[in-house]
């Protein structure tokens, strides 16, 4: 208590031991100097000052705590009551303002509660304030504060180095300078001040120097009223690039793979059609002979044009009609297509289908051979008259899926890995064909598939399609 009156002082401590005695310890600083060291001390959890101390006032106190940037909670004291004072006091930074001759016990003990209290907030909003800044400076993605009128209000320092610009410039610069093409802008505005409030998409930003950067946003309106947002930016440029240069690979990696694969398919009709040639020069046919011959160069080249036809089908971008269509009623037709191999093979259907049924853009008749691939897979790898299909239809990650079960006899790991190979087949008559066309129907939707299987336990095909 900072009061040049002592009995001030002992009638504001006999208060406080009445409030609860032993719960709070007061001190006395008579003068103004010895209130200064104390001060300087910060050695007090709140402070009691009167406003009349001499040549000096409670206001000078509270400019001295301002002059430290020591924030502390006060409340100041005075013999009666006075509006200027009091709100000189408050813009001061007091806490409260208390009259001595009305301090009750109780008063005087809610006025140091809430004083303490409101002291106590804020101590954990500048906490909270100094760490979401700590995270703001030192953030590795780039974070921009900005506003619906593409105003640019903050910027971290990762912004400022990937952009190359300084806080001056880019703080009178408009957001949609940032973005390379204008359609992204409108697109990106639209969503976060529009109903949506958010956005979450890849676009292209340009820095300083005119360097194209790719970058995924994350946007987020926070202050509706006011309309600001904040943008987590990430710079993903060289992650795309790294993408494009595995995807060349793997590119290469398929094309040696169906090269491969073409030369040993292809070898074997034209061994026989070099044969039969080879005999002709070799020996004068006769009529019989001939005829053979030619038959044996008829057939084997038919052979190598039907398996260039048929590859040439499972891996090209196909032509598609896109309806939308319910996954059920797409799975509901392929069991339909393979209605006679099941009853054939006493199969017995358990369905679980998602309801309401899941609307995706697809090709009804692509879409459903690829089903039909893989149902008839599970019929011949299931034992007749044992055989158990499981469909099952859900929404899953945003996503309609489909997932076809059997109990056959399962495929080894290593042959999982060549599944959707061209030509690649366990089957006696098999073209190894039929799981590729599926996987190219599915791709072409933009959708994936994925396989699970034991051997012994049987194997469920995942497909994964894009909501409507």
């Amino acid at each position: 208590m900072i009061d040049d009156d002592e009995d001030d002082f002992f009638l504001v401590n006999e208060l406080l031991q009445d409030i609860s005695p032993g719960q709070y310890q007061l001190e006395w600083a008579p003068t103004y100097a010895l209130a200064l060291t104390e001060i300087e001390r910060r050695a007090h959890d709140i402070y009691l000052v009167d406003y009349r101390l001499g040549p000096y006032t409670g206001i000078d106190i509270l400019h001295h705590f301002q002059q430290l940037h020591y924030k502390a909670p006060v409340i100041m004291l005075t013999g009666k009551g006075d509006y200027n004072i009091d709100k000189e006091a408050m813009m001061a930074g007091a806490s409260d303002y208390l009259v001595k001759g009305d301090i009750s016990a109780d008063l005087l003990e809610r006025s140091i509660r809430y004083a303490l209290d409101e002291m106590n907030h804020l101590r954990t909003l500048a906490e909270s304030e100094k760490k979401y800044y700590g995270v703001f400076e030192k953030a590795h993605d780039l974070i921009l504060l900005a506003d619906c009128d593409k105003n640019i209000i903050d910027a971290n320092p990762s912004a400022l180095r990937v952009l190359q610009y300084s806080k001056e410039e880019i703080m009178r610069m408009n957001l949609k300078d940032l973005f390379l093409f204008e359609e992204q802008c409108r697109h990106f505005f639209d969503q976060i001040c529009g109903e949506q409030g958010s956005v979450q998409t890849e676009y292209n930003f340009v820095n300083k120097a005119g360097k194209k950067l790719d970058v995924l946003v994350n946007a987020v309106m926070l202050d509706e009223a006011e309309q600001i947002f904040l943008c987590v930016v990430q710079d993903i440029t060289e992650k795309k690039k790294e993408e494009q240069e595995k995807q060349q690979q793997q590119k290469f990696v398929i094309t040696g793979r169906i090269a491969r694969v073409i030369a040993h398919e292809v070898r074997n009709p034209l061994t026989n059609i070099l044969l039969a040639v080879s005999q002709f020069k070799q020996e004068p046919p006769d009529s019989e002979d001939s005829q053979l011959y030619t038959d044996i160069i008829e057939r084997n080249c038919i052979r190598i044009n039907q398996l260039i036809t048929e590859l040439l089908h499972s891996t090209r971008m196909i032509e598609l009609h896109m309806q939308p269509h319910g996954v059920n009623e797409l799975t509901e037709k392929a069991l339909g297509l393979a209605q006679d191999r099941l009853q054939l093979h006493e199969v017995k259907v358990e369905k679980r289908l998602v309801d309401p049924d899941i609307l995706v853009p697809a090709d009804a008749e692509k879409v459903e051979i690829a089903l039909l691939n893989i149902i008839i897979n599970a019929i011949e790898a299931m034992p007749p008259g044992k055989g158990e299909l499981n469909i099952h239809t859900a929404r899953q990650n945003g996503k309609a899926l489909i997932q076809i079960s059997d109990n056959g006899i399962g495929i080894p790991e290593e042959m999982r890995t060549k599944l959707f190979d061209p030509f690649f087949t366990n089957k006696p008559k098999g073209s190894g064909l039929g799981l590729t066309s599926t996987q190219n129907i599915i791709i072409n939707h933009k959708g994936n598939i994925h396989v699970d299987s034991e051997p012994g336990k049987g194997t469920t095909f995942s497909i994964m399609l894009p909501v409507q």
